[in-house]
């Protein structure tokens, strides 16, 4: 279990028992990794802030119930992507919000055709993520912008890891094809 996994798993044990001062530790620790999630599924601050507050309301009503064999910040992304899921069924349309600009852009000695050229790769990138279907986008952006691995995927989809690398790889050949029709457009 890493560092954080395991001071994941003490607080949340401490908030088990109603340590209200360690459970908003755990917020603290993860309110931005999730309202950056949900800002990517909805497309919307304003509803990702919204609903970043209700994922940390229902899982302090339901942590009684979770258990330490369960990493943390898989079981906040599930109650996260199953409330955005949930909205997205009742809204009927899907934007999608670009990503944050804290990439590494090109260094200021690289010039200013590198730098034009670093923006329009993520203009067309950002475009590309737009056009994927909200599921497919899900697992690409946890997988590459969050770093979660296979089975921390699995765990928070509910899927099986081999569900999870297939919908990675059609995930990620129609993020490419995506990227090649904005690029060239």
């Amino acid at each position: 279990m890493a560092d954080g996994d395991r001071a994941d798993a003490e607080l949340a044990a401490r908030a088990q028992q109603g340590d209200q001062r360690a459970y908003a530790e755990l917020v603290r620790r993860h309110q931005n990794r999730i309202f950056r999630h949900l800002l990517n599924l909805t497309g919307s601050r304003e509803e990702a802030l919204e609903l970043s507050q209700e994922v940390f309301l229902k899982a302090w009503e339901a942590l009684p119930g979770w258990r330490p064999e369960a990493q943390l910040h898989t079981w906040l992304y599930r109650i996260a992507s199953n409330l955005a899921y949930d909205l997205l069924r009742r809204r009927r349309i899907v934007s999608y919000e670009p990503l944050a600009e804290d990439w590494d852009a090109p260094a200021d000695e690289a010039g200013p055709e590198a730098r034009l050229q670093a923006r329009q790769g993520m203009a067309a990138l950002d475009a590309a993520l737009a056009r994927l279907p909200p599921d497919q986008r899900e697992i690409v952006l946890l997988r590459e912008v969050e770093g979660l691995s296979y089975d921390e995927l699995a765990a928070t989809l509910g899927i099986d890891e081999g569900t999870v690398k297939s919908r990675l790889a059609r995930g990620r050949a129609a993020l490419a094809q995506a990227y090649r029709r904005t690029h060239h457009e």
